[in-house]
């Protein structure tokens, strides 16, 4: 086996940040410096600053709600994390980042792999949010919104826009960029007042209460790497 793909495999990171590690020196094989590319073997022991990485006999993958006012950071000096919510030993890679004042639903798995490739941008893979805003909704401004708005000096992609009510609106869209929404909202003179996202790719956040989380279901789990190709059956 590759040896980015065993670290990814452990859910310490994706297989790109683990070929990045190894090229900094971080990662050894049986108590030398790797190389990017390596192939390791069953009864290898590998380190990433000296902590021993190992395979796990499951991956996790959870659906979290995650509340407003809480932190997405694997600081565990920090005060109100998301992990704070999740089983002790547990510490799964959290898929899809969600500032401070915004809730809803989060993919946390400890594969690095579907990590990774859920957040890649290229995929094009959808995420659903319900916004509400200060004041109402223009034609103006659902046209400009699902058509592209300028945010540091980049159009974001088309997006689909379903007006709710005068002032809110459910958003879909295929890119993450930092606090995108928000800035799309303040370009055309809106400020967002409740942001909460409700799905990832086939993951729905349904009537999962804030605070808690579950696990994927099996149909869900196929389904989900079914669409990022990781499906081995």
């Amino acid at each position: 086996m590759r040896l980015n793909k065993f670290i990814a495999g452990s859910g310490y990171c994706s297989r790109r940040k683990a070929d990045t590690l190894i090229e900094q020196g971080a990662v050894n094989v049986n108590g030398k410096p790797a190389d990017v590319g390596q192939q390791i073997h069953e009864n290898d022991t590998v380190t990433i600053f000296g902590e021993k990485i190992q395979q796990r006999d499951h991956d996790i993958y959870y659906a979290f709600h995650k509340p407003f006012g809480t932190i997405c950071t694997a600081d565990e000096k920090a005060d109100n994390t998301v992990y704070d919510y999740l089983p002790q030993n547990e510490r799964p890679l959290y898929v899809g980042r969600l500032d401070v004042e915004s809730s809803g639903l989060m993919l946390m798995t400890s594969n690095g792999e579907v990590a990774n490739a859920v957040m890649h941008g290229s995929g094009d893979h959808e995420k659903e949010y319900i916004v509400t805003v200060d004041k109402p909704i223009t034609r103006s401004f659902v046209k400009n919104m699902a058509a592209g708005v300028m945010i540091d000096n980049q159009l974001t992609k088309p997006a689909r826009l379903k007006k709710l009510r005068d002032d809110q609106f459910s958003l879909v869209l295929t890119e993450g960029r930092n606090r995108q929404i928000r800035k799309m909202c303040k370009a055309l003179g809106y400020q967002v007042k409740v942001l909460r996202r409700v799905r990832i790719m086939n993951i729905k956040l349904g009537t999962l209460g804030e605070g808690n989380y579950r696990p994927l279901t099996k149909n869900e789990r196929r389904e989900l790497l079914t669409q990022l190709n990781l499906w081995n059956g």
